[in-house]
């Protein structure tokens, strides 16, 4: 069988061979050839170890040089190459207790996750190793362990996340025992370290369909344990005249119908209604933005996203409510750009208000966003002043013609000019604007 391979890639592989020892490419990179998908990561399996590797190649970090792992740079560009090894008990559910290298590449196959990265391609040769049925499952489209599945589970916690989210990834199913196993393990995943959570939460979200994932993650008792501000929403019903869901398969539906290469828009999108639960009366949600945002930020920071990251998120989760109509003025629509926090953040606040109406099945308003993003382009063309620092005088403006020193004064007053301004912007000038400031003398 002749797969297209990296070059690069394929220079490790030789010249390691060429050296004496065994070197395959491995894991999901064959997956992904074989599904005619072009590999992220080129990752190569060899009998040779750490120390052998780095005689061989000039560029080589020791990367988990402890677990057989080092990184050679080709081109500048890494290749992660890892000995041969077996896998003795794993004690933290994470790591093994016991690293043991070994010649054997079927040892090394048994101890990976699922049957469809337990494949091993020797370039050369152009022979596929597959001991254990892996293009069966790539075939029927099935996600399934290697060997036991509780096994395979508790031996890493976060391999049940993973196979919910290579299900999305890839559009597969998870293989029955694979998904039962996973609810028998959740005592294991809590044991995960959050930002090895929010790695597969993030690629999770850059899927074609997140919720094939999700929903496999609430089906074993996941979502209840990692997400469990998005798995409230299940069951929570909505008004029908304009809900077809309830807000856990709405929230889902959203999440897809987002932009795919923008994964924080996709978490908003996801995220824009776990309000709801908590402030829903009879069949009212009000506040829900607001206490959505609280609990956005909370969720965020505990799955160790960055402060910019989780800004971005929190701020569009509480600005996702808005109802446009024409009959707004310009100063109305000027304070609408500042509320959701600038200019910088209109195209993410339409994606996802886009997203959330796609979930709806129906038009909510969609009608007037273009004539919205008209006014505002025009506004932000006219460089029309939306925030304090528009203005055209500042903090020391202010306390120079008032003899002031720094405090809350200063800016009060400039709050009060910007006001002013948004009302009516050809008020932003030097001299109006200093004249303005002397009537607080």
């Amino acid at each position: 069988m002749m797969l297209s391979i990296d070059e690069q890639a394929r220079k490790i592989i030789r010249r390691l061979q060429s050296a004496g020892f065994q070197a395959y490419l491995v894991g999901g990179s064959v997956r992904d050839l074989l599904l005619g998908r072009r590999p992220a990561e080129w990752d190569i399996t060899t009998s040779a170890q750490p120390a052998e590797v780095g005689r061989l190649f000039p560029k080589v970090i020791p990367t988990g040089i402890d677990f057989g792992t080092v990184t050679v740079l080709a081109n500048d560009l890494p290749y992660e190459v890892t000995t041969f090894r077996s896998d003795e008990q794993y004690i933290d559910g994470r790591h093994p207790a016991n690293v043991r290298f070994t010649a054997d590449l079927h040892q090394d196959l048994a101890r990976r996750d699922f049957t469809i990265n337990a494949l091993a391609y020797d370039p050369e040769k152009q022979l596929l190793v597959d001991d254990f049925n892996g293009q069966v499952d790539l075939k029927n489209r099935l996600i399934r362990t290697v060997g036991n599945p509780l096994e395979r589970f508790r031996e890493d916690g976060l391999r049940p996340v993973r196979g919910c989210r290579l299900a999305a990834t890839l559009d597969f199913v998870l293989e029955k025992q694979t998904l039962l196993a996973i609810t028998d393990c959740l005592e294991t995943v809590k044991k995960v370290a959050a930002e090895r959570v929010h790695d597969e939460l993030v690629k999770l979200l850059k899927a074609d369909k997140p919720s094939i994932g999700l929903e496999y993650m609430r089906q074993s008792g996941l979502l209840q344990l990692l997400l469990p501000e998005v798995a409230a929403c299940y069951q929570v019903a909505q008004p029908p005249e304009f809900h077809p869901h309830d807000v856990y398969w709405h929230s889902l539906y959203a999440c897809d119908a987002a932009p795919k290469d923008w994964p924080l828009v996709r978490l908003a999108a996801l995220l824009h209604d776990i309000g709801k639960p908590a402030c829903k009366v009879e069949m009212t949600f009000y506040n829900h933005d607001q206490v959505g945002k609280e609990l956005a930020g909370q969720l965020l920071k505990r799955l160790k996203f960055s402060n910019d990251d989780i800004a971005q998120v929190v701020n569009l989760v509480g600005t996702h409510m808005f109802d446009y109509s024409r009959e707004w003025s310009d100063a109305a629509v000027r304070r609408f750009i500042r509320r959701i926090g600038g200019r910088q953040n209109v195209a993410s606040v339409f994606a996802l208000r886009r997203a959330d109406a796609a979930a709806m099945k129906q038009d909510i308003g969609l009608a007037y966003l273009t004539e919205l993003q008209q006014r505002i382009d025009k506004i932000i063309a006219d460089e029309n002043a939306l925030h304090v620092a528009d203005l055209k005088i500042d903090g020391h403006d202010v306390m120079q013609t008032l003899n002031i020193k720094p405090g809350p004064q200063v800016g009060k007053i400039l709050n009060e000019l910007l006001e002013r301004v948004l009302d009516d912007p050809s008020l932003n000038d030097r001299a109006t604007l200093l004249a303005l400031v002397k009537q607080h003398a």
